[in-house]
C-alpha cells in the first residue's frame, strides 16, 4: 500500500530499509527531542524494523517509508499509525521524524497530513494521538497543520520528559 502526495511517496518498510531506519534513529539530531529513540546498532534497526513489519501484518497499515516522488531510493524519513494503549484505550498514534537534511523544507506536514488524511478515509473511527515534546516547535507545527489539535489536558510524563498532547477525533471526556 503506498500514499502519493505532491512531492512524496509513502511505502510500506521491507528488509533493505533497516538501514534507513538505523541511519535516521542513530543521529543524534534526528532523535534530539526523543534521545530514548537513538539506536546504538544495525540490530536495534532490525528489531525496530520487525516491530513496525508486525503491525503491518497485524493491521494491514502502520510505519510508512517517506521518499522523494522524484528518488523513491532516497529515504527522507519515516512517517505513520499505529495503535497504542493511552489511558486505558486504544488510540492511533501519528508519527513522524524526518531526516535533518530535509528540516524546513515542509515534507514533515506533507507526509502528516497525508497519513492523517488516510486514518480519515480508512480509520474514520478512531481518535488520533500525536505525542511532541514541548521544545519541539517544528514538530508542534506539524501535528497541527495536519490537522490536530493541542489537548492541554492530556498531557503527561514520557520517556524523555513531558509529552504535549496533540489529537484528532478525540472528545473532552477522552472518548473519540
Amino acid at each position: 500500500m503506498e500514499i502519493v502526495t505532491a512531492r512524496l511517496t509513502l511505502r510500506r518498510p521491507v528488509p533493505s530499509d533497516i538501514d534507513a531506519i538505523y541511519e535516521l534513529h542513530h543521529n543524534p539530531d534526528a532523535c534530539h527531542h526523543n534521545p530514548s529513540d537513538l539506536l546504538a546498532t544495525r540490530t536495534d534497526a532490525k528489531t525496530v524494523y520487525t516491530r513496525w513489519d508486525d503491525h503491518w501484518r497485524r493491521h494491514g497499515f502502520g510505519y510508512w517509508v517517506v521518499a522523494g516522488r522524484d528518488d523513491a531510493a532516497a529515504t527522507a524519513g519515516f512517517c505513520g499509525l499505529k495503535f497504542v494503549r493511552f489511558r486505558d484505550r486504544e488510540v492511533l498514534n501519528l508519527f513522524y521524524r524526518l531526516d535533518p537534511a530535509v528540516w524546513g523544507s515542509g515534507l514533515g506536514t506533507e507526509a502528516a497530513t497525508a497519513v492523517v488524511s488516510w486514518a480519515g478515509e480508512r480509520l474514520p473511527e478512531w481518535p488520533i494521538l500525536a505525542r511532541v515534546r514541548p521544545g519541539n516547535v517544528a514538530s508542534q507545527r506539524v501535528a497541527s497543520r495536519a490537522g490536530l489539535s493541542r489537548s492541554e489536558e492530556l498531557d503527561e510524563p514520557g520517556e524523555d520528559g513531558l509529552d504535549w498532547m496533540y489529537t484528532l477525533r478525540w472528545d473532552g471526556r477522552g472518548q473519540a
